[in-house]
């Protein structure tokens, strides 16, 4: 699952550590957490009597989100102006890839047709396809790259936006008037300018892309229509009977502190999280220029940033690495003890691959280096190529 199964390392490089940018963990992000004035604000202490019911509000169409929560959400996306939050229905769920299915259950069971065609511009989020073939529902078929998609009848598409794994600005393409589920894990303004306020149907959002905390397995939907909530709610009622009020509270503390700190320049975590991943990029671009035509990364345009007020790129959360020549990249890299997720994963091809810019500093320094003796094979770790 993790890339290791199939890894033969000789005796000479035993002890050469793996470094997995296969998997999306935002740990680059702890060290703002870890600050002196953030340790003190997001301390969390909850009674042993706390909590202990299943219910948090019977009256609410999702009756296990908690209020405090709920106000949190609304104000964190008022104050980003990045999602409408007004006449929608909140839906909690353990991370917005259990909400993706929530909603696909939801649209597809409320179709008269049956199965529904779920499709995503390549390259797609790997786990879409994953998800929507694991338990070969009779609700909904993957029918794979939405641009090639043909096939008549309703369908539903998946559309993140900044994209994952490209980072690119994406919109529907099939435009038959299917359903859309929007994924914004990533429009957020330490990934990428915030250029309007979103407003679709179904929007998802996650706790762990947002501030870093992956491990609280919080999300969200923002859902107009009652009755797809309705059945979303059903949905994780059925697969985990709600979700963890614990973690609630927890991502109700740090959203809150995300919104206070918007407000004081020196203290904002989307300004640290900007320039730690812009610093990260500026250095992955300048690994990739010494290499000449060896790799390839996107180009992403400038836009004005409404929260910034100012013009700044898109920095996202994976690099879209490229082989100029027609080689298997995941491989190649895996050579060098470097796990990523290879293109072909994400409906592409294998001269691609998906990096997470998203890990410790150490691990983030060491692929540097290691992408650098691909091309310069007297490079080596321990007297570093790239000086971070």
């Amino acid at each position: 699952m993790f890339g290791f199964e199939n890894m033969k390392i000789s005796s000479s490089d035993a002890t050469k550590p793996v470094i997995n940018l296969d998997q999306g963990d935002p740990t680059a992000l702890q060290e703002y957490w870890m600050s002196t004035k953030m340790k003190e604000r997001c301390v969390v202490v909850i009674p042993g009597w706390e909590l202990m019911s299943y219910f948090s509000d019977k009256t609410n169409v999702c009756w296990f989100l908690q209020q405090d929560l709920a106000e949190a959400i609304k104000a964190l996306h008022c104050e980003i102006g990045n999602a409408a939050t007004e006449e929608r229905y909140i839906v909690v769920g353990n991370g917005s890839s259990q909400l993706c299915q929530a909603a696909l259950f939801a649209l597809s069971s409320l179709s008269e047709d049956k199965p529904l065609s779920i499709v995503a511009a390549v390259p797609y989020y790997s786990t879409y396809e994953e998800e929507a073939s694991y338990v070969q529902s009779q609700l909904y078929k993957w029918e794979g790259d939405a641009r090639t998609f043909n096939k008549p009848g309703p369908y539903i598409e998946m559309v993140t936006s900044p994209n994952n794994p490209d980072g690119t600005i994406r919109e529907p393409v099939v435009n038959r008037g299917g359903k859309v589920i929007y994924d914004f894990a990533y429009y957020w303004p330490h990934y990428t300018p915030i250029t309007h306020r979103q407003d679709h149907d179904i929007m998802l959002f996650t706790f762990s892309k947002i501030a870093g905390h992956a491990g609280s397995r919080i999300g969200w939907a923002l859902v107009k229509d009652i009755e797809v909530a309705k059945k979303m709610v059903q949905y994780l009622t059925i697969n985990s009977i709600g979700v963890s009020k614990e973690s609630q509270i927890r991502a109700t503390v740090i959203l809150n502190e995300l919104t206070k700190s918007c407000r004081i320049k020196s203290e904002s975590f989307f300004e640290y999280g900007n320039e730690k991943v812009k610093s990260r990029w500026e250095s992955l671009r300048w690994v990739v220029d010494k290499t000449g035509d060896t790799f390839t990364l996107p180009d992403y345009p400038l836009a004005f940033c409404n929260f910034f007020g100012k013009s700044s790129s898109t920095y996202p959360a994976f690099a879209w690495l490229g082989c100029n020549e027609d080689k298997d990249l995941e491989s190649l890299l895996k050579e060098k003890y470097v796990l990523t997720r290879g293109g072909e994963r994400c409906g592409s091809d294998k001269k691609y691959v998906r990096v997470n810019m998203l890990g410790p500093n150490k691990d983030f320094e060491d692929f540097l280096n290691r992408l650098l003796t691909i091309k310069y094979p007297n490079c080596f770790e321990g007297i570093p190529c790239f000086e971070p």
